[in-house]
């Protein structure tokens, strides 16, 4: 059951640098519990990958989270939170 301070979010990964990937498959499980989807696209033609996560889980949770992959070289990060 949710509690009444987590909240929904889509985050977007724009992975420029593949040699990051290990880095961000460790974040994303150390974070596995909050997670309830993810889908990877790779995209050879540009030579990146874009990840989806759908994530529920406290505020402060999805920021530390995002600000980790936002730290990590070759990646790009914006968070989308649902209103309700």
């Amino acid at each position: 059951m949710e509690e009444q301070n987590e909240r929904l979010a889509v985050i977007a990964i724009v992975v420029e640098d593949k040699e990051s990937a290990l880095e961000i498959n460790t974040l994303l499980h150390e974070y596995g519990k909050y997670i309830i989807g993810r889908m990877g696209v790779p995209y050879p033609a540009r030579n990146i990958s874009l990840i989806s996560v759908a994530i529920v889980a406290p505020g402060d949770v999805i920021s530390a989270l995002t600000g980790k992959l936002g730290r990590i070289s070759g990646v790009t990060v914006k968070t989308a939170y649902s209103k309700v």
